[in-house]
């Protein structure tokens, strides 16, 4: 007679303090590349209203461990002033026109930065930026007449987060750093991200900050497992972040 083997489930991770996930992640990291470390936050919103969208930006203070290619929509003293300030691709109606012709392809740069007078000529490339989410907005801003000012910060470690219309389960995510970072470092870019998150929180969502709004987390690595954040540590540190600024 055949035999029925059960499999019997492993048991789930208890959440843990932030720290204490931060060094879980960094030993469990065992690929041969400089892993990212990942912040998954599932938020109690309704991703089917419009009014319950979470978008925004933080910065991480200790940067994303990447290198970061920047392009400037501007013209005359902007234009100069953006190359000055590191701007990889600097450009005006020409720019565009290269971008519309190429459909997209071959986009040597990660961020968009445009000044306001650029911003109605980019509503021809508005489908090709748009879907690749390069598509400048002055409530990130990358909107501005300080292109210097917009560039360092993204050169510094500026992250950009936005709940997808698509995920019903409400998950914002954004990688930290690299597991190659000291753990304190990584444990100040969690807190500045999660304290970007409770700020972008909607007026709709009820609740306080863990129970209602705040209500899971995890960090990991690009090829580790998961580890459950213990939710009122992260907050803990995210408010340590605020009163410190």
């Amino acid at each position: 007679m055949p035999s029925w083997i059960v499999a019997t489930p492993k048991p789930k991770r208890a959440p843990v303090g932030l720290q204490e996930a931060i060094k879980a992640v960094q030993s469990l990291a065992k690929a041969r590349f400089d892993e990212t470390v990942e912040l998954h936050l599932r938020l109690g919103i309704d991703p089917r209203r419009g009014d319950q969208m979470v978008r925004g930006a933080a910065t991480l203070p200790h940067g994303t461990g990447r290198s970061v290619r920047v392009c400037v929509f501007a013209k005359d003293d902007a234009a100069q002033a953006a190359r000055d300030a590191g701007a990889e691709v600097v450009g005006d109606e020409a720019l565009i026109a290269s971008i519309l012709e190429s459909g997209g392809g071959g986009l040597q740069f990660d961020k968009c930065i445009a000044t306001p007078e650029m911003m109605p000529k980019l509503s021809k490339i508005a489908r090709i930026l748009g879907p690749r989410g390069l598509m400048p907005n002055p409530k990130l801003g990358t909107v501005t007449a300080n292109v210097t000012a917009a560039i360092n910060l993204m050169k510094q470690g500026r992250v950009e987060f936005r709940q997808a219309l698509a995920d019903k389960g409400g998950v914002v995510h954004a990688g930290i750093g690299k597991c190659s970072f000291a753990a304190g470092a990584l444990h100040d870019n969690a807190a500045a991200f999660a304290q970007a998150i409770l700020a972008a929180r909607p007026k709709g969502v009820k609740g306080g900050a863990v129970s209602g709004y705040l209500l899971s987390a995890s960090l990991c690595s690009s090829m580790g497992p998961g580890i459950p954040l213990n939710v009122a540590s992260l907050v803990s540190a995210a408010q340590s972040t605020r009163k410190a600024e």
